[in-house]
């Protein structure tokens, strides 16, 4: 039985979404719109989406891009997981 392929994005991707889940507070908020800012130039800060986990802890906050390539998304990831504030980027 042969391995499902997984499907292929098509460049430009509108409305490309990114999760970032860290530690709650202010500099992650930050960081997260510095980095879209830097990769993605269009990125609309009024589309981001936060939500707090239930003790208060931590935080995600979910983005919509339009993605311009493989090598934008990989700089994006690579920027966000360089922070210690950042635990995982889907």
């Amino acid at each position: 039985m042969a391995e499902p392929k997984a499907p292929k994005i098509e460049f430009p991707c509108p409305d490309y979404p990114i999760k970032i889940l860290g530690d709650a507070g202010e500099g992650l908020q930050q960081l997260v719109i510095q980095v879209m800012r830097r990769h993605a130039p269009d990125f609309d800060q009024t589309c981001l989406r936060v939500r707090n986990s239930r003790n208060g802890r931590y935080q995600s906050f979910t983005v919509s891009i339009t993605a311009t390539g493989e090598d934008q998304l990989r700089a994006i990831n690579d920027d966000l997981r360089a922070s210690p504030l950042t635990k995982m980027v889907l």
